[in-house]
């Protein structure tokens, strides 16, 4: 018996006596004895409840505390009242009864009082099903909705508090429809949530998830706390009740519908709350992700690629695959040498549990899994360069690049977004960008072909913008022999949709600005996939294609060693107008790019006029 429950009995004696005492009050009474008569009857009916209540309450193991505390709370405030006006009434002293002033109307309004707390007792005994309760184990009477008085002015109140009951206490099938309608109630508004989660909704939802006694009673537990976990401090709740290890077994040991809706749930929380991103990479869910990405991704054709590869790329995938594979377990572990190594992987995650289940289920099933898997690995990347780096690790980059190539719609986009998070954390750490995307490592080539192959036949400004902000993280990985990325960049400048051609500026920017070590040999290669004139027209577009074209040129001007294009563009009129213009007035970086570009642009023209003078002898 822990401290809490000492305290809840102690409460429930205390309120016990007190009804007690305004019952011997009662006795005593000398005027408006009618009226104390009946304020006696429903003492007399709260006292009953009370005993029923502490008995079940000893009884039980563990119980729902908020109702009973709200509840007994306002019983006692309501005896209180009782005892002191029924006090009044036992003075057999004329001149005290003349003194101390005491009405009906006094009684009618404490008559109503009690009547509301009896009213509070019964819906208690009944949301606990105290009444027809043996051994202590109440079924809970969910389904029954009543409103309590104390409820009146908050009704969702009373719903969520009969709703966590029976999730506590009652049967499997109420309880499943006891975490739907949880989950109904928070799609409401914000404040209902906040409700549950004041309550004590969450500690029942996640001991429905972990029993997986049922896989309906797990998919609903984990749905209702998707739509709890939109506010980080119910994220936080949630993770400070073990919440994170929970759903880690859950997506180890459980069915695919479930996979599916607990891994969406880990999109969500860590969405929302970085401190649950960083808890679940600790948990290893990074490589069980992963794992389930791998399902069916790879298959039995891996080795049949390996014919298609250079002799030096065949030795680097046998490395990974030596330094990753793990050893199978359990009844259905393959040992077969002509095995995909993938497919071994996916099933040593687990030992091979689930496995003709999994292999058995519908295709949208596996597609909804992957969809969640691929979203939660994207949420855990963003922002985060310690999850970037495990997901790289685990070898995730070839099963992103792979998905990207074989599959379509939300779960190619959510793909990309995880590698445009994965490019961003290299892009600002050298040792990520040195470790993960390595010229001549394979999972860097695959994740660039698929990226350009994205970007020369895609027509979707989504996912196009996507691809290219990819690339041009990886600016400072290319080498200056790699001219297609850029030649691929450029082509994106004249696209029809402007925030694709913005996005191509910014990504080209990287490759020709002063922090990239080949800028002299990528601002070439920019002009000679003819780079200018697409700038040149973005010029005359809004604000954004305006300030980014100008920055490229700018860094065209200053690091090409040959600026017969710009000349012949005009780039230097177009700079000494720009000079004056609204766009170089507001952008710190433009109004020192432009004095500085101007100048070169001018030597340049005279040196070209210069060489064109007529030879007089």
């Amino acid at each position: 018996m822990d401290s809490e429950e000492k305290l809840l009995k102690d409460e429930l004696s205390s309120t016990i006596q007190l009804s007690e005492r305004v019952l011997l009050a009662v006795d005593d009474a000398a005027s408006f004895k009618g009226e104390c008569f009946d304020v006696a009857k429903l003492v007399n009916r709260l006292s009953h409840a009370l005993r029923k209540l502490v008995r079940f309450a000893t009884a039980v193991r563990s119980l729902y505390e908020r109702p009973i505390r709200r509840v007994i709370a306002a019983v006692s405030n309501n005896l209180e009242c009782a005892l002191s006006l029924v006090r009044k009434c036992r003075s057999r002293n004329v001149v005290l009864r003349v003194v101390t002033i005491v009405s009906g109307s006094d009684f009618k309004r404490l008559i109503v009082l009690l009547e509301s707390s009896v009213g509070d007792m019964i819906w208690l005994l009944s949301v606990f099903d105290i009444e027809n309760a043996t051994g202590g184990a109440g079924a809970g009477a969910f389904g029954v909705f009543s409103l309590p008085p104390i409820a009146t002015n908050d009704p969702i109140l009373a719903l969520v508090w009969s709703c966590i009951v029976s999730l506590q206490m009652a049967q499997l099938a109420v309880r499943i429809e006891a975490a739907s309608q949880l989950g109904s109630v928070a799609s409401d508004n914000d404040r209902n949530k906040h409700i549950i989660f004041d309550e004590g909704g969450v500690p029942p939802l996640l001991k429905l998830l972990e029993e997986g006694t049922s896989p309906d009673a797990q998919i609903a537990a984990a749905s209702a706390l998707y739509i709890l976990a939109n506010d980080q401090e119910i994220v936080r709740k949630i993770v400070n009740e073990l919440g994170v290890q929970i759903m880690v077994q859950v997506l180890e040991n459980s069915p695919m519908k479930v996979q599916s809706q607990v891994a969406s749930l880990v999109a969500r929380m860590a969405e929302y709350d970085p401190l649950a991103q960083e808890q679940f990479a600790r948990e290893n869910l990074i490589r069980l992700l992963v794992s389930l990405l791998l399902f069916e991704t790879f298959g039995n054709d891996h080795n049949a690629q390996l014919g298609n590869q250079s002799i030096h790329s065949i030795v680097e995938i046998n490395k990974e695959k030596e330094a990753f594979s793990q050893p199978s377990e359990g009844p259905h572990a393959s040992s077969s040498a002509r095995a995909s190594y993938w497919y071994n992987y996916y099933h040593s995650f687990d030992g091979g549990k689930h496995r003709r289940e999994r292999e058995q289920e519908k295709p949208e099933v596996k597609l909804s899994l992957k969809i969640s898997c691929a979203e939660a690995l994207w949420k855990l990347a963003k922002g985060s360069l310690s999850n970037s780096r495990r997901i790289c690790e685990t070898k995730g980059l070839l099963c992103l690049a792979k998905l990207v190539e074989k599959e379509e719609g939300e779960l190619q986009q959510h793909c990309l977004m995880t590698i445009v998070e994965i490019a961003a954390a290299a892009e600002s750490n050298a040792d990520l960008r040195r470790a993960a995307f390595k010229p001549n490592s394979p999972a860097a080539k695959a994740i660039v072909n698929q990226l350009l192959r994205v970007i020369g036949e895609f027509n979707s400004p989504f996912l196009l913008c996507l691809a290219i902000k990819s690339i041009g993280s990886l600016a400072r990985t290319f080498p200056a022999r790699e001219t297609r990325v850029i030649g691929s960049l450029v082509t994106q400048l004249g696209h029809g949709n402007l925030d694709v051609a913005v996005e191509a500026a910014i990504s080209l920017e990287k490759f020709a600005c002063p922090g990239n070590f080949l800028r002299m040999e990528h601002s070439k290669t920019i002009m000679e996939f003819n780079g200018v004139p697409h700038l040149m027209r973005m010029l005359r577009g809004n604000e954004m294609t305006k300030l980014h074209g100008l920055i490229l040129l700018c860094y065209l001007a200053l690091h090409a060693e040959n600026g017969e294009a710009l000349e012949e563009a005009g780039v230097l009129t177009v700079l000494k107008g720009a000079d004056r213009t609204h766009v170089v007035a507001h952008n710190p970086e433009l109004r020192f790019l432009v004095p500085e570009a101007i100048p070169l642009l001018t030597r340049y023209r005279k040196g070209l006029h210069s060489q064109r003078l007529p030879f007089l002898p």
